[in-house]
């Protein structure tokens, strides 16, 4: 499996929310979710109108880990969820599969990893997959709280600084940029 990256251009992001709206609704708000709170994807698309829909703090169990996590609902990501659920029953899958009604099942990883890849494509971003959502979360939050890394270690379950810089992309743009630095004069 290729490693993705996360989206570090302000730019570049909305362009990509952009053409997932184009694509499908569904597919913007399951990266709205992503990119705001940092969840895996699995764990994404397991979610209902009910577990967010009139709420101001989503409380899920993590598939990977079988922890209980809990976080706010970003006022953006809010704005976004009440406008999406307005018309939907509480028992629906936000991110429903394609022609299943959408209380029976949710998209696949494969549907969502389909999506994200197309939208990528139109604008012309390369490295993205299921996972650029949760890394996509972890660069612009260290950024935006001071460099944060123990925070981020927290809410990623990360053993090791270095680890959670890794998988943020921090050490491969940190890296590149003494690359780009470097001069014998």
């Amino acid at each position: 499996m290729a490693a993705v990256d996360p989206i570090r251009d302000a730019r570049t992001l909305e362009s990509l929310k952009d053409a997932l709206r184009e694509i499908n609704e569904k597919y913007y708000v399951m990266f709205m979710i992503g990119i705001y709170s940092g969840l895996r994807v699995s764990d994404i698309l397991k979610l209902q109108v009910r577990d967010v829909k009139y709420k101001d703090e989503v409380s899920i169990k993590e598939k990977k880990t079988g922890k209980i996590k809990r976080f706010p609902i970003n006022s953006a990501l809010k704005r976004v969820l009440d406008d999406y659920c307005e018309d939907r029953k509480l028992g629906e899958y936000l991110v429903p599969a394609k022609d299943k009604k959408p209380m029976m099942k949710p998209a696949s990883r494969t549907s969502a990893y389909y999506a994200l890849h197309k939208a990528a494509e139109q604008v012309g971003l390369e490295h993205i997959g299921t996972h650029t959502m949760r890394k996509t979360f972890g660069y612009w939050m260290y950024q935006q709280t001071d460099k944060n890394v123990a925070m981020l270690m927290k809410i990623f379950n990360h053993s090791d600084p270095s680890i959670t810089l890794v998988y943020i992309g921090i050490q491969k743009e940190r890296i590149d940029d003494a690359y780009r630095r470097l001069s014998f004069k």
